[in-house]
């Protein structure tokens, strides 16, 4: 285990393995099963403003529950209203999803449309966290997304020659 926090960086696209079955690429692979305590499980949940879907390890579930300790006293502070039962349903609707050591796993057909991922996936690494596009899908984002347009275009273009190579 790390002496802190898991933190997901990076950027790579992978495609499609058979059925709904994809690859974690080998660095996200590698920290989600550490973030798991060593266990196979990646969480996955549809992004609430995003086209995409955020994924982590298991120990991800300390920081969510923090985050919410926090939201509620900011609120009772603030003198505002805060349904925790809500925010927890809102932050704990993720599906625990087994991949092997190989690093494929298979994607619930609900976060598949939510994402409109079809063959291939990217991965983008965001700190605590990391979100996963349908690469067809990243270059019809507004241009407030430019970063992550920019760093598909880049992992699509080593993946087209990775590919080409094989």
């Amino acid at each position: 285990m790390s002496d802190g926090p898991v933190m997901y960086s990076g950027k790579e696209i992978t495609a499609k393995v058979g059925g709904d079955r994809f690859v974690l690429p080998p660095e996200f692979r590698h920290l989600v099963r550490e973030s798991s305590n060593g266990q196979r499980i990646v969480c996955l949940q549809a992004h609430p403003t995003r086209p995409c879907l955020m994924g982590f390890g298991l120990s991800h579930r300390v920081e969510l529950e923090a985050r919410i300790d926090k939201e509620e006293a900011i609120a009772i502070e603030l003198g505002k209203e805060f349904d925790r039962e809500d925010r927890e349903i809102e932050l704990f609707s993720f599906e625990k999803i087994p991949f092997d050591d190989s690093g494929r796993f298979a994607l619930p057909v609900d976060l598949l449309e939510h994402a409109g991922i079809t063959d291939k996936v990217y991965f983008q690494g965001s700190m605590r966290h990391f979100l996963i596009y349908s690469p067809d899908l990243v270059p019809t984002l507004g241009d407030d997304h430019a970063t992550i347009k920019r760093n598909c275009a880049a992992a699509m273009g080593r993946f087209k020659a990775g590919k080409g190579a094989k």
